[in-house]
């Protein structure tokens, strides 16, 4: 037998790869990079032939609701000219939510927070929004209308 077909038959003889995780928090952990990397593809796709540059970051988060455990989850932010709108993770878990990302604006050396996007609220599985500040549960489902509501400061006046 060839190194190759001894290869894949040892390949192929291997146990399936599971996908599931060890604890709810891994889920969770996983959930939030992976929904955080697909709204950034809806962002691209919502700014596609206009002249506003996204890129994406990394930020450390440390989450004291599952033993002060660290993980890595990406970013993202957008640039027009001097300005830019930054949409950073900052926690896990939360009252009746999953996955906070902040939301703000960063222009003339002053930072704005804005608004709070909730991976789920309640009920709600899909994104959902506030404004910064704004008291829990009065969430409103995030799609592209309310995006371009909140990047509309990325515009000088």
């Amino acid at each position: 037998m060839s190194a190759k077909a001894q290869f894949l038959k040892k390949l192929q003889d291997q146990p399936p790869r599971s996908t599931a995780y060890n604890t709810k928090a891994e889920a969770d952990i996983a959930a939030f990079r992976q929904r955080i990397s697909l709204l950034h593809e809806s962002m691209d796709e919502w700014l596609a032939g206009i002249e506003i540059r996204t890129e994406a970051t990394a930020t450390s988060l440390i989450e004291f609701l599952i033993g002060g455990r660290v993980f890595s989850v990406p970013g993202i932010n957008l640039h027009y000219l001097q300005r830019s709108i930054r949409f950073t993770p900052i926690f896990l878990y939360g009252q009746g939510v999953t996955g906070c990302i902040e939301v703000c604006l960063h222009a003339d050396k002053n930072i704005r927070p804005l608004y709070r996007l909730f991976m789920r609220s309640g009920e709600q599985d899909d994104w959902s929004w506030c404004l910064a500040g704004a008291q829990s549960g009065n969430y409103v489902r995030f799609d592209e209308e309310a995006f371009f509501t909140m990047i509309a400061l990325l515009l000088p006046e």
